[in-house]
């Protein structure tokens, strides 16, 4: 049986920290380095760049605010990039690329503890579970977690929320994931489904929208949901580097009030009319899988009716990263979290 690489592990924390540490160092001796918000041309609008780990219906809230208007009406011009990975994601804040970023809070935690002086800080939290679901070639009835026992599974990145979410559940079913299955995480992120489809491991564990497009090409079968069976989980969060919260609280407040106003939205309005609210984001998808996706998220209880990244979910964040071998020393929440902004937008 396959055991998971530890040192494939150690290396990607080693090159993460080695770039975010010189791009650390670069950015503090060169003048100029990192893009500063600035007013637009009429002194109405404040651009602010955000990064985001992925762009998927998961962080429905997030796009509501921005097709709704709501940042425009706080006063923010947003530019959206996504990164395609937390690794990414970080650097783009780090090196000043992005003002805010969006991704796992266990990558502001792997900066703090190599040692960051302009550390990263989560501001507003969004969802509440995770937005994977387990995928089998063939339909299982009474799916239990025992049956990936001896099974190829296709994973996640070591070290990111996917995958320690994914081993944190197979711990709570009594199931070592280092000896009790093959776990395959070489595969880059996003490109899974199609490795499923190419025959590739006997399960595969998939965001949205691939876990539905394997259905609808009859490749494989949704049969479980990572974010009912893990409980609620600190998943992706919005931060930004210390120094620049400090100097534009401002701009943080006027953000996170955008975002609730999204919070709001999915909180009072039914599956139906939040992905037609979305659905400009996603115009590659038919609007009937935007709503089949945004109902199983609804459903499920993703996303918070608040910001407010409470101190127990952050505890829970460092005891996955605990159980997976990813953290050395504990971090204390008062350094990575601050709820201000959260607060006042409620």
């Amino acid at each position: 049986m396959k055991k998971i690489s530890k040192k494939n592990t150690c290396l990607f924390l080693r090159k993460f920290t080695a770039l975010s540490l010189c791009l650390i160092f670069i950015c503090s001796a060169l003048t100029g380095c990192g893009k500063a918000s600035v007013e637009s041309p009429d002194g109405s609008l404040t651009k602010v760049t955000l990064n985001e780990v992925a762009h998927s219906i998961f962080y429905a809230p997030m796009y509501v605010a921005i097709e709704e208007g709501y940042f425009s009406e706080e006063g923010i011009d947003l530019t959206l990039i996504t990164g395609f990975g937390a690794d990414k994601t970080m650097t783009a804040v780090l090196s000043g690329e992005a003002d805010i970023g969006f991704m796992g809070s266990e990558s502001t935690i792997y900066t703090y503890l190599e040692g960051a002086q302009d550390y990263v800080v989560n501001f507003a939290q969004l969802t509440q579970r995770a937005g994977n679901f387990l995928v089998s070639r063939e339909p299982v009835e009474n799916f239990s977690w025992d049956m990936l026992k001896g099974k190829d599974v296709l994973g996640g990145r070591a070290g990111g929320m996917p995958e320690m979410v994914f081993e944190y559940i197979l711990k709570k079913n009594n199931i070592d994931p280092a000896t009790d299955l093959s776990i395959d995480q070489s595969i880059d992120f996003g490109s899974t489904a199609a490795a499923f489809s190419g025959g590739q491991g006997d399960f595969t564990v998939e965001f949205e929208p691939h876990a539905t497009s394997l259905e609808a090409k009859g490749d494989g079968y949704v049969i479980a949901s990572l974010g009912e069976d893990s409980g609620y989980v600190p998943y992706t969060a919005f931060s930004a580097k210390k120094s620049f919260i400090d100097a534009n609280p401002d701009i943080i407040q006027s953000f996170t009030n955008a975002l609730q106003k999204g919070m709001d939205y999915v909180q009072s309005h039914s599956p139906e009319e939040i992905a037609k609210a979305i659905a400009p984001q996603f115009e590659e998808t038919a609007p009937e899988t935007i709503t089949a996706i945004v109902t199983r998220y609804y459903e499920q209880d993703t996303w918070k009716d608040n910001l407010i990244f409470e101190e127990d979910a952050f505890t829970l964040l460092q005891n996955i990263l605990d159980e997976a071998g990813q953290l050395s020393e504990r971090v204390p929440y008062e350094s990575l979290v601050t709820t201000q902004f959260a607060e006042t937008a409620k």
